[in-house]
Parts: C-alpha cells; structure tokens; sequence
C-alpha cells in the first residue's frame, strides 16, 4: 500500500514538472523580461536560445512594457572614467562598462549631470552633451549649443523622459543666465534639435520678496564657530554645480528647482515662463550643506545644520498652498553627530521613496539610503575596487533598462 502512495505522488510530481523549454518564444520572452536587470547580462551564457532572446527586438519590446524597476544609483568618484552603480535591488556593487564613447579623448573626463529614466547626460569638457544608457554602453552626442552660450552660468541641467513607455523619448532643459535674467533651451530627442532660446520673467509674489532676491546675487562674508571666513556662496561639488530636479504640478506644468549660488531655491516654471525664489530655510548666516531631489513627483531639500553642539541632516518639502517648509524626516541623532564639526557636504539623488546622500569631507566619505516610507536609514557598504575603498562624491539615479535606447 505504501509503495503504491508512492509511486502515484512520483507519477504526479513528474506530470506536473514545469520545464522552461516548452514555452514558446513569446511567452518565454515575457518571463525573462521580468528577471532582475543583473540578471540580463547572464542570459547570454545559460543556453543558445536565451542568448538569442537577450538580441531579439521582440524581447526589447517586452522589457519596455514592465512598468518599472527598482532604481540603480550611478556612483561618481574623482576619477571620473569607470562606471560603478548600486543595485537597490540586490544591495550591492557593480562595475559596468564604461561607454565606448565617453573613453574617447574628447570626452575623457565627461562630468555626468542628469538622469531620467533608464538614461544618463554627460557633458564633455567642450560643453557638449552626450546622452548614455550606461547598462548597454549606447551612446549619442548631442548638437553643440551655439558658442555664444556655452560661456554663460549654466543653473540648471535636467533631463525628463517622456511618456514612461517611449524609453526612447526625451528631453534635456537647460536653465541659464545671471539672476534674475534666467533663460531656457530645451533639447528635444524626436526632432533631434535644441528649440529656441525662451527668457524667464521673475514672479513676485509681495513686495518683501524683492527686497530679498536683491541680497541674492551679493555674497556675505562671516566667521564661522571654529574662526574661518566663511562666504555665503555655495562651493558645489563639481558633479553637482547643475544639481536640479523638474516636477510636475497640478495643473500639468513642468517646473524646474534649483540651488542659487546663495542656497536659495528657485523654481522655473517652462509653461507660464516664470520663476520665483522660496523662502529660505536657514538664516544667510548660518553654516550648512543643502541639496534638492526628486521623490514620488515631488521636490524635497535634504539639509545638514550644525547646532547645539551636534550634526542634523533633515528632509524638508515646500507647500505651496500655504507657502511654507515642513520637515518629512530626519536621520537618526546617533548616526548625525558622527559628521559633526568635519565640514562635510552632501550630494542627493532620489529615486521613488529613496534618497541616496553622499557624505564626504576631508576626513569622512559615507553613503547612506533613506526610505523615506519606512522611515530608514542605512549606511551602505564600502566599495572596493582592487583592495582600496572608493570615495564617491555623489550620485545619479536611474532605472536600469536595456532596451532605453538613444
């Protein structure tokens, strides 16, 4: 009776075996374009026919229509010609190949300046502007801006994809000028062109404002606790002297935020051409590192301040209803003070509910992941690279896509 039992639960297990060769193409093709993207280069050494899917358009298509995947963060470091990024997904380190392209002499050196979606912008020392998908290594390099702008204060450098499921399809908008005479050009990816130049008029929304945007431009000079002259203008990290997100607003309006060079924060809307500075955080006399991202469609300032003797780092948004800033999370005091009294400066990048700081200093080099949902924050590990930790000065974020094209 027993060898019976069996017997049939074999039979049954061996009927009810599922093998992945029985897929037909299509089916197989919508299966493997829901693995990880790490998984993705691996594909080509299981067997011939899943080599031949990772080429196949079809497959490509199939990758497009997944909604989205966990974020990956490209890492800059001062070398700044290999590419490493963090896996959200899998919580580790990857060096992938550097783009052919950006290898070139040219282009040696290319600072990365903007993300969207499964791409990334580099521009080369020449101010040019070249678009990559770091996961493939494709690359493009866009029309030169006329010369008579590349000698201007670039502002801003924001890339936007659009809509979710053209990977293909984008724009990058540049904000320039001398404030309050801002201007902007926006490249757009299906006409392969930059379009006219269009000038942005300041909005004031009360008088007091105007009193305080003719401080902007001026910077004040002040000693700090430890008895430096410390100046109001801001000393951005290289990689993130264009440091700006764009957002959507209710009304479907796109709207460009960046840091002046005082650490005010100025939103550029492209839709009424018009731009306006919100209130400051922090008195002009205070020392602090700020920086903005993007989060679920949002803007958000990340701000580390120094008082009381220790270190904070908060997360602050603005309402415009009712015109004001409200905090939406802070790190831990145990894991703040640690930065305390080491001059260190924070680069952000975010990416759905995360925010990604790079901590870096003289003395301190940290990356730490805040869930913003979960109310987390975790320091994440060193990376090493032939036996010495890698210093990274910030980050871009971007959705790993092999079939976002350019």
């Amino acid at each position: 009776m027993t060898r019976k039992r069996k017997s049939q639960e074999e039979d049954n297990c061996i009927s009810s075996t599922f093998y992945m060769d029985e897929l037909n193409e299509d089916l197989l093709e919508r299966v493997l374009s829901r693995l990880p993207t790490s998984a993705f280069f691996r594909l080509t050494s299981v067997c011939k026919r899943w080599k031949s899917v990772a080429s196949s358009p079809s497959f490509n298509l199939a990758c497009s229509q997944i909604p989205s995947r966990d974020p990956w963060f490209f890492m800059v470091d001062p070398l700044l010609n290999r590419s490493i990024v963090f896996d959200s997904t899998e919580r580790s380190w990857k060096k992938l190949n550097h783009p052919p392209l950006l290898q070139k002499n040219s282009n040696c050196n290319s600072m990365p300046v903007s993300a969207s979606g499964g791409l990334i912008c580099f521009r080369n020392s020449y101010g040019n502007f070249i678009v990559c998908n770091p996961v493939t290594g494709s690359c493009n390099e866009h029309p030169p801006l006329d010369p008579s702008l590349q000698n201007l204060t670039f502002h801003a450098i924001v890339m936007h994809s659009c809509p979710k499921y053209e990977q293909s399809s984008y724009k990058l908008v540049v904000v320039f000028g001398e404030l309050p005479k801002l201007s902007f050009r926006v490249y757009n990816s299906d006409t392969g062109s930059w379009e006219e130049e269009t000038a942005l008029c300041k909005k004031f929304d009360d008088d007091s404002a105007e009193s305080e945007s003719s401080e902007e431009n001026a910077a004040v000079y002040f000693l700090s606790k430890a008895g430096n002259v410390v100046a109001t203008n801001m000393q951005r990290s290289p990689s993130k002297q264009y440091s700006s997100v764009i957002t959507t607003s209710k009304d479907g309006e796109e709207i460009v935020h960046f840091l002046s060079s005082s650490g005010s924060v100025v939103a550029c809307n492209l839709a009424t051409k018009c731009f306006s500075e919100y209130p400051r955080l922090l008195p002009v006399f205070f020392e602090y590192s700020i920086d903005l991202v993007e989060c679920g469609g949002r803007m958000l300032v990340v701000l580390l301040s120094e008082f009381f003797e220790s270190a904070s780092l908060r997360v602050w948004c603005y309402d415009e209803d009712v015109r004001c800033w409200h905090q939406i999370a802070a790190m831990p005091p145990a894991m703040s003070h640690e930065w305390y009294g080491n001059n260190v400066d924070i680069n952000c990048v975010g990416a759905g509910d995360q925010i990604l700081i790079c901590l870096s200093s003289a003395e301190i080099s940290s990356c730490v992941l805040c869930d913003l949902a979960a109310n987390e924050w975790v320091e994440l590990p060193k990376c090493f690279m032939d036996g010495e930790a890698i210093k990274f000065m910030s980050a871009f974020s971007f959705e790993p896509r092999i079939e976002a094209s350019v």
